[in-house]
C-alpha cells in the first residue's frame, strides 16, 4: 500500500511496511454496501468535543459483523452513521467502523479498514490494526524512531480512548525539519495490555486529514482490547520488514542508497522454518550480515561475513528483538 510504505521505511517500501513496508497491502475479505458519500470536511475531534459527542460504542455482547446506527457529531451537527461491529479474537480487539464509507479487509495478523473512495490496492486513507507481543513503551520507542526519519512527531503518553482507556498516541503530521505538512499523514495508537499491545495506525492524505481524522477518532473511541487467542509468530514478510526497519533506524541513508542502485544494497529472506527465519542484509561495503530471527520470541542473532576479508562468518555482539520493529 502506498500509505504503508510511508510508515515503514519504507513498511515496503513500510508502510507499507510493515507497515512494509515492505510488504504487500492488506488482502482480503469482506466488502459491504457501496458508499453513500465521501468523508470529509470536519475538524479533528478535540478532548472537549469528544466528551460531548456520542461516539460509536463497542457495546458488550455485539457479534462480529453485527450492524447498527449511531449518531456522531461532525462540524457541530449530528450525523447518523451506519456501523458494523468487528470482533477479532486472534488479534484481540473489538471496534466499530463505518461500513458505508470503509471496506473491511482481514488478514491473519491484521485488520484493515480502507476508504471506499480509494484504490483498494493502493489506498491512502485507511486504518490498520495489529498485535505486537511486546510492552507498549518498547513498541512506542521503536515506532517513534522510524517515524522520526520523515516526521517531526508529537507523542502523548496519556491519551485517553473512550473505551480502551489510556494509550500512547504518536502524531506524524509534520514533515521533518519544519518542512511543512507532508502529503501523507499518520496517527498511531498503541494500546497496552497484559499480553503486549494493539497498534492501530490511521493513514490519511493531507487533503482528507480533517474528515478522515475525525472519523478514525470515532472508530478508536469504540476500540476495546479482548483476550487474544493462538500463538503469535513472525511471518517471513514481517521478519524481513522488521530487519529492514531496524537497519534504517540505525543508518537512515541506507534507504536512499538502496533506491539509487549505485551499490548493491538489499535485504532478503535466505531461509526460514518454524525455528528460525534468516534475513540477509547486503551492505554497500560488501559485508553480508545475517539476522537469525526466532519467529516466536523475536530474539535475533547477528553474524557478519565480508568476502575477501573475513575467513569465515563470525558472530557479532549486536542484539535486538525483531518484534520491536514489526509494527
Amino acid at each position: 500500500m502506498k500509505g504503508r510504505n510511508r510508515f515503514s521505511v519504507l513498511f515496503a517500501a513500510l508502510v507499507p511496511v510493515l507497515l512494509l513496508v515492505l510488504l504487500s497491502g492488506c488482502g482480503g475479505s469482506a466488502v459491504t454496501p457501496a458508499p453513500a458519500e465521501a468523508a470529509g470536511g470536519a475538524e479533528p475531534v478535540g478532548p472537549a468535543e469528544s466528551e460531548e459527542a456520542s461516539a460509536a460504542g463497542a457495546k458488550a455482547g455485539r457479534q462480529d459483523g453485527e450492524r447498527f446506527e449511531e449518531i456522531i457529531i461532525l462540524e457541530g451537527m449530528e450525523e447518523a452513521v451506519r456501523y458494523e461491529h468487528v470482533r477479532n479474537d486472534a488479534i484481540g480487539f473489538e471496534m466499530d467502523y463505518d461500513y458505508e464509507r470503509f471496506e473491511r479487509r482481514s488478514e491473519a495478523d491484521r485488520e484493515c479498514f480502507i476508504s471506499r473512495y480509494d484504490d483498494p490496492d493502493e489506498p491512502e486513507n485507511y486504518l490498520e490494526v495489529t498485535f505486537i507481543p511486546r510492552d507498549a513503551e518498547t513498541v512506542a520507542e521503536a515506532i517513534s524512531a522510524v517515524l522520526s526519519l520523515d516526521y517531526d512527531i508529537g507523542r502523548d503518553d496519556s491519551f485517553q480512548l473512550e473505551r480502551a482507556g489510556r494509550c500512547i498516541r504518536i502524531d506524524a503530521s509534520n514533515a521533518k525539519g519544519n518542512g511543512g505538512t507532508p502529503d501523507l499523514l499518520q496517527m498511531v495508537y498503541i494500546v497496552p495490555a497484559a499480553d503486549g499491545c494493539r497498534v492501530a495506525t490511521a493513514h490519511y492524505s493531507f487533503e482528507s486529514a480533517e474528515g478522515f481524522g475525525r472519523r478514525f477518532h470515532y472508530f478508536m473511541d469504540s476500540f476495546t482490547v479482548i483476550a487474544g487467542q493462538g500463538e503469535k509468530k513472525l511471518s517471513e514478510e514481517q521478519a524481513l520488514a522488521a530487519i529492514r526497519r531496524y537497519c534504517l533506524v540505525g543508518n537512515p541513508e541506507l534507504g536512499s542508497l538502496a533506491e539509487a542502485g549505485e551499490y548493491p544494497v538489499y535485504w532478503e529472506i535466505t531461509s526460514g522454518d518454524e525455528q528460525a527465519l534468516v534475513v540477509l542484509f547486503r551492505s554497500y561495503t560488501g559485508a553480508q550480515i545475517r539476522y537469525t530471527v526466532d519467529p516466536r520470541s523475536g530474539d535475533t542473532g547477528v553474524t557478519e561475513f565480508v568476502p575477501g576479508i573475513s575467513a569465515e562468518e563470525t558472530q557479532t555482539d549486536e542484539q535486538l528483538n525483531a518484534w520491536d520493529y514489526a509494527y
